[in-house]
């Protein structure tokens, strides 16, 4: 009796685990989908789109930050893993122009939660959360000046920055109109090749 006691006990907080886990899902899953799709997104559209509480999501995020910090992660996580299921093989300047190719859509879709989440996180922060893209990028210019295609007379860690902040660019102009989706990773191929070839 004792030992059944012990057992059902000891399921009960696994049960609650997983419950919590789901509902976690659920909010950075849905959460991930509004914020991407327009601005102006509130934690109770949020909460609806999840199928839970308001008082369920905020027992996981207590707030509207620390729910906007888990989606980036989630958002960084999924980007991760496309980046590194591109076939960067061959000569470095078209590795690159395929990542921008193939991984735009990404972009555009992270341009959305960036633009969302962008007064509840430091600039700092969300910079630090691009760290395992950027040193991939890195390696890759690397590779491109041992290649003799990438200038090799400006800090590597300007070309860097310079490569963020045009994505970032692109991103901008196309909230102001001023870029088409569609145009956008012509534009930043483009500028790219004019930056970087020596």
């Amino acid at each position: 009796m004792a030992d059944g006691k012990t057992t059902a006990s000891a399921r009960r907080p696994s049960g609650r685990r997983a419950d919590a886990q789901r509902n976690i899902d659920k909010i950075l899953d849905s959460g991930l989908k509004l914020y991407s799709s327009r601005p102006g997104v509130s934690v109770a559209e949020v909460a609806e789109a999840a199928g839970v509480g308001r008082v369920t999501l905020y027992g996981h995020f207590p707030s509207r930050t620390e729910l906007a910090k888990a989606l980036m992660e989630r958002a960084f996580e999924e980007t991760n893993a496309a980046w590194e299921a591109v076939d960067t093989d061959g000569p470095a300047e078209d590795a690159l122009e395929r990542i921008l190719r193939q991984q735009w859509y990404l972009m555009e879709r992270n341009r959305n939660l960036r633009d969302n989440i962008i007064g509840d996180v430091s600039p700092q922060w969300l910079r630090s959360r691009h760290d395992p893209i950027l040193e991939r990028i890195e390696a890759l210019i690397i590779r491109g000046q041992d290649e003799g295609a990438f200038r090799t007379d400006l800090p590597l860690s300007w070309l860097i920055t310079a490569l963020y902040s045009l994505v970032h660019a692109a991103a901008d102009e196309i909230t102001a109109g001023h870029l088409t989706p569609e145009q956008a990773p012509d534009t930043l191929v483009a500028s790219l090749r004019s930056l970087y070839r020596p």
